[in-house]
C-alpha cells in the first residue's frame, strides 16, 4: 500500500463488529453527536482555507500536499519542520503563509554561535533617567512573534536548541526567574537541510517529539519548475493579501476540537502508533511487527496518537466534514510518524527506510486489531 493510498472506510458499527465481535451500546454511539461544529463555521474554515491556498499560488508553485500539512499543523496548533534541500521554497512557503494570516512574523537563522539568549530575550539594566534609579528589564528575543520561523535548526549547537523547548511547549520562556508569555498563536516552523551534515547538530528525540509534523519538501516537477523560473526571473512582483486574522485563526483551532471521531477510527489511530514500537507481547505477529522487531530500536510513544487525531481532525475541518474519515487517519499518519522512529543498523543493511516502515503499519493495522490478545479489554474501554 502506498501512503495516501485510501482504504474503504467501514460505517462505525461495522467496523465496531469487525474489531471487536459485540455490539457497541448507545453510550459509545453516542460518542458520534459530540460535535459543537455546525455546518455554517465548517463551511466558513473551507472557504478561509482555499482563500489561503489562493493566495499562496501567487508565490509558491506546486507543493500541494506540503501545504495542505503545513496548514492542517496550524489548524491544530502544532509545530512542524519542513525537511529539504535548499532552493525549494521553504522559507517563502512559511513567511508567505504568516502574511496571509496576518500574524507576527520573526525569523531566527540557526548558526553555530547562536546563544539561547539571542532566541528568548535577556535581561538588561535600564536607568530612570527621573531618579537615577538602576533596575533590570527583560528586552524580547525573537521566539516573541506568532509565528517563529527557525531557519535551520541543525546548525545550532543543543544548548540553544533547547532555548525552543519551553517555548513550544509551555507557550512561554523563563529569564530572571520571572515567566513571559509568548503571543497567541503561536507556531515554530522550523526548516532542515537531510542533505549536509558536517557542522550540524541533530535535534534530540525529546524535542523532535514536540513537533507535530515532520514534512518532507521533494524536488518540483518539471512543468513547476518552468513555472518557477519564469516567474523569478521576471521583474513581476506578488503582493500577499490579508485573508485571515490571528484571532481567526484561533477560533478555527477550537472548531476543530470540537470535530467528532468515532472510537473505532481513535482506536486505530493508537494502534498506528503502538505498532511502531517493538513487540513486548509476542502473542500475535504479522508482517508490520515483524519488520519493526527486525528494524526498529524505538518508536513512537502516546503524543504521536494524540498528534494523529488532532491532525485528522485538522484535516476533516479543511475539507468541511463534521466528523473524522478513515482517509483522515491515513493523510496525516506519515507526517506524524516520520520523526518519531528510530532505525537500527539493520535496517540501514537491508535498505529499510521510515517511510518503508509506516507503509506495512498502515497496510496490516487492521489485521494487528483483529488478531489483538486485548480484546475483551478494547471493548470494555470503548463501552465505559
Amino acid at each position: 500500500m502506498v501512503i495516501g493510498e485510501t482504504i474503504p472506510c467501514l460505517p462505525f458499527l461495522e467496523t465496531q463488529k469487525l474489531l471487536l465481535d459485540k455490539p457497541p451500546d448507545s453510550s459509545v454511539t453516542d460518542q458520534l453527536n459530540t460535535t459543537q461544529a455546525g455546518p455554517e463555521a465548517l463551511e466558513r474554515i473551507r472557504e478561509q482555507v482555499t482563500a489561503v491556498r489562493a493566495g499562496l499560488a501567487q508565490t509558491i508553485v506546486g507543493q500541494e500536499d506540503v501545504i495542505e500539512q503545513l496548514l492542517i499543523a496550524l489548524l491544530a496548533g502544532g509545530h512542524c519542520i519542513l525537511v529539504g534541500v535548499p532552493g525549494l521554497a521553504k522559507t517563502l512557503l512559511i513567511s508567505s503563509l504568516a502574511k496571509l494570516i496576518d500574524l507576527d512574523f520573526s525569523r531566527i537563522q540557526f548558526t553555530p554561535d547562536l546563544m539561547p539568549a539571542d532566541i528568548t530575550g535577556t535581561e538588561v539594566i535600564q536607568e530612570d533617567k527621573a531618579t537615577g534609579q538602576r533596575a533590570f528589564q527583560f528586552v524580547p528575543g525573537p521566539v516573541f512573534a506568532n509565528v517563529v520561523l527557525a531557519d535551520e535548526v541543525n546548525r545550532t549547537p543543543p544548548k540553544t536548541q533547547a532555548a525552543l523547548l519551553e517555548a513550544m511547549q509551555e507557550h512561554h520562556v523563563t529569564s530572571g526567574g520571572k515567566k513571559h508569555v509568548l503571543p497567541h498563536p503561536f507556531f515554530v516552523l522550523a526548516t532542515q537541510n537531510p542533505i549536509e551534515q558536517e557542522g550540524t547538530y541533530p535535534l534530540p528525540e525529546a524535542q523532535l517529539d514536540r513537533f507535530m509534523f515532520l514534512v518532507n519538501v521533494g524536488y518540483p516537477t518539471q512543468q513547476d519548475e518552468l513555472d518557477i523560473v519564469l516567474r523569478t526571473t521576471s521583474h513581476v512582483e506578488s503582493r500577499l493579501p490579508t485573508t485571515i486574522t490571528g484571532s481567526e485563526l484561533a477560533e478555527m483551532g477550537e472548531i476543530v476540537r470540537q470535530i467528532a471521531i468515532t472510537p473505532s477510527l481513535a482506536l486505530i489511530a493508537t494502534e498506528l502508533s503502538r505498532l511502531t514500537r517493538p513487540r513486548e507481547d509476542t502473542n500475535t505477529t504479522n508482517a508490520a511487527t515483524e519488520l519493526v522487531d527486525r528494524c526498529v530500536r524505538w518508536g513512537a510513544g502516546p503524543r504521536a496518537s494524540q498528534y494523529i487525531v488532532l491532525g485528522a481532525k485538522s484535516r476533516a475541518a479543511m475539507h468541511g466534514n463534521p466528523i473524522v474519515r478513515r482517509e483522515d487517519i491515513e493523510a496525516v499518519a506519515a507526517p506524524v510518524l516520520r520523526h518519531r522512529i528510530k532505525l537500527n543498523f539493520q535496517a540501514e543493511a537491508e535498505g529499510v527506510t521510515v517511510d518503508t516502515i509506516i507503509q506495512a503499519v498502515l497496510a496490516n493495522v487492521d489485521q494487528s486489531l483483529q488478531n489483538s490478545p486485548n480484546r475483551e479489554q478494547i471493548a470494555q474501554v470503548l463501552r465505559s
